[in-house]
């Protein structure tokens, strides 16, 4: 699987944070026909977090081809990929649009922290603005 190298980042317009979490085929679940074996499809999750959201949402997800294409997509904008098959397979069970759960924010934000470090951004450029309280 192709992954954002180290150190590489793209841009983030308007302050938005946004990361692609996929499973590359080694998540194994059984085929939807009960078939014996496994599925090992590729599966992956857009996440979107901004300072108008409480919390980070699912903007994109899927199995096979489409897990492809938002990959691709992420990378052609110069967003990050993580690999990460455990989280990968909590976030697929989120509906479009939802916001992650509070028990899902420790492991998200350390995510999104560490993303944040590889763009060079501090403390301050992570506080809200404007009359947020």
């Amino acid at each position: 699987m192709a992954r954002t190298p180290p150190g590489r980042t793209g841009g983030n317009p308007a302050g938005r944070t946004s990361h692609v979490t996929d499973a590359t085929g080694q998540h194994a679940r059984p085929h939807a026909e009960g078939a014996a074996g496994v599925d090992r499809r590729p599966q992956a999750v857009a996440l979107r977090y901004d300072d108008r959201s409480a919390a980070p949402r699912v903007v994109a997800k899927g199995y096979g081809t489409i897990a492809d294409n938002i990959i691709q997509t992420a990378k052609d904008h110069g967003l990050y990929v993580h690999e990460s098959p455990e989280l990968v397979n909590v976030l697929m069970k989120l509906d479009l649009d939802q916001q992650i759960p509070p028990e899902l924010y420790l492991a998200i934000a350390e995510l999104l922290a560490w993303l944040y470090h590889l763009e060079g951004k501090s403390a301050e450029d992570l506080e809200p603005k404007g009359d947020a309280v």
